[in-house]
């Protein structure tokens, strides 16, 4: 749904890849993250300080092939490797809808789905999956469990200006972001984390090894180009070469869509939908909405999460 932003932009986007660039498996040997192109790592860290919703001083950048890659590699790399049973995973619900599929696919031993965190008792270790703005019902979320020996995993793959007020700058343990939410670029298969332990950076980075041997050159450059462009018409907004930033473009189409979701629910008379509290979002200096959304074109398939029939 954001082409019309994109289309415009021209050779603003585009790279040109030569045939012989790109070959090796390494990128920067010495980067921790060896298979990491230095221009994706420093465009991460200035898209994050250009709209403050991530803390980046102290944390390693790992890569992924998606932010599924990497909640796959943070699941086995904060699993125990000496426990004679498996760790539990847990998310409050509604939670997305892979999860349990995720956490369990490989049937690996070391961690297991245990279910809604809202009602997990067991006393032992686990692991809690924190998605905000939740998917799928948009609403911002907190660990629910809050029990020694908990380990958190944030999903903040929809924690940017246009789906949610961003109020403060995360600062976890481990976050995954992706940039199929944050640009709608769903193609370039491309995610990253942001991990503080370096011995959990390490694993994470050894689990991609073993299961991809890495990831994309080609798709790191490109995503590094597109969010090098996200930093620049934000910057420069108003300018003769930016009219107005990616993400005002973008929040602007979510208000739209909602609005008319919103106006087509109330004629029906037979649903509701959710009302999300404003608060102060410092990107755009304004108190504002929550407003969830996919980046895909079947926008009518977010009413199956969000609609609810009135009670008469």
């Amino acid at each position: 749904m954001y082409e019309q932003y994109w289309k415009p932009m021209g050779d603003k986007t585009t790279i040109v890849i030569p045939g012989w660039q790109s070959m090796s498996y390494f990128s920067d040997v010495t980067n921790l993250c060896w298979f990491m192109e230095p221009e994706f790592a420093k465009q991460i860290v200035r898209i994050h300080k250009v709209v403050g919703n991530a803390v980046t001083e102290g944390r390693h950048i790992v890569v992924g092939t998606g932010s599924s890659q990497l909640l796959l590699a943070a699941l086995y790399a904060l699993s125990p490797q000496d426990s004679s049973n498996p760790i539990s995973v847990v998310s409050a619900a509604p939670y997305y809808s892979s999860y349990p599929l995720m956490t369990d696919c490989v049937k690996s031993g070391i961690h297991k789905w245990a279910g809604d965190a809202k009602i997990f008792d067991k006393d032992e270790p686990y692991i809690e999956l924190v998605t905000s703005p939740n998917n799928p019902d948009g609403f911002v979320r907190h660990p629910m469990v809050n029990r020694t020996g908990g380990i958190l995993v944030h999903d903040l793959a929809y924690y940017w200006p246009q789906y949610t007020p961003i109020s403060t700058p995360a600062d976890n343990d481990l976050s995954l972001f992706t940039v199929s939410k944050s640009t709608g670029h769903a193609g370039l298969r491309i995610g990253w984390a942001l991990v503080k332990d370096v011995e959990v950076a390490k694993r994470m980075i050894k689990f991609i090894e073993l299961n991809t041997i890495g990831v994309s050159k080609d798709s790191q450059l490109r995503a590094a180009k597109v969010l090098e462009v996200v930093s620049d018409s934000c910057e420069q907004a108003g300018g003769s070469e930016y009219t107005e930033s990616f993400f005002h473009f973008s929040h602007t189409v979510m208000t739209e869509r909602w609005r008319l979701l919103r106006e087509a629910v109330k004629r029906s008379g037979l649903f509701s939908l959710p009302n999300f509290s404003p608060a102060h979002c410092n990107f755009f200096d304004n108190n504002l909405g929550t407003q969830p959304g996919k980046n895909n074109k079947i926008f009518v398939y977010m009413v199956y999460f969000f609609l609810k029939v009135v009670q008469s």
